[in-house]
């Protein structure tokens, strides 16, 4: 019997369980939410990984597919989040995703997209170390038109996609090295900041 879900989108939940509470595990190591400076590491590791994506974001074969996808890119937000916070815009770290196949784009998108959900809850955190949407944790504010609408939409995109097995297989590994990719530039943020304590 194919216990696979029928849908994309959850089929890309389901492969990346085990990776999702492993970040979120890491995530919760580093507690983001005790200072603003352990904030900052958790912004240059989004910095870093929205950075990396901004080519995605922006390409015209993909926004063919998701149309407002330039839209959704976060890189900027970020960016700015980091000069709220005094803190340097990082160098890029080597291993960054280049010319992916468009089943692994949409992988890494997937990831990338459902990280909004997430934010919601972080974003109230936030408000702990007096930062919000506008200032220091502008990353993690609401997209326009809404988190659940922007995932909705994305998803129905997503699931709607005719791709090939392979490409499909293909989004499966994109989205488990997004997963993969973020954890290790978390790692990277937090141990720079202990290379400088």
């Amino acid at each position: 019997m194919n216990d696979r879900p029928a849908l994309r989108s959850q089929r890309l939940n389901q492969v990346t369980q085990a990776a999702h509470s492993e970040l979120d595990a890491l995530v919760k190591s580093h507690a983001p939410f005790d200072s603003r400076e352990n904030f900052a590491r958790f912004v240059v590791a989004q910095y870093l990984f929205q950075a990396e994506l901004q080519s995605l974001y922006n390409d015209p074969q993909l926004i063919a597919i998701v149309p407002d996808l330039a839209q959704r890119c976060r890189a900027e937000q970020a960016r700015l989040d980091l000069a709220d916070l005094d803190t340097e815009v990082p160098a890029s770290v080597p291993g960054a995703l280049r010319s992916p196949s468009l089943g692994e784009a949409m992988g890494w998108i997937f990831v990338s997209e459902g990280s909004k959900l997430g934010a919601a809850f972080l974003i109230k955190r936030a408000v702990a170390l007096e930062l919000s949407e506008n200032f220091g944790a502008r990353h993690l504010g609401e997209p326009a038109g809404g988190r659940a609408a922007g995932w909705k939409q994305f998803t129905r995109i997503l699931d709607d996609l005719a791709l090939s097995p392979e490409q499909d297989a293909a989004a499966e590994r994109g989205a488990q090295a997004a997963f993969e990719r973020f954890t290790e530039l978390l790692k990277h943020a937090y141990a720079a900041d202990t290379a400088l304590a």
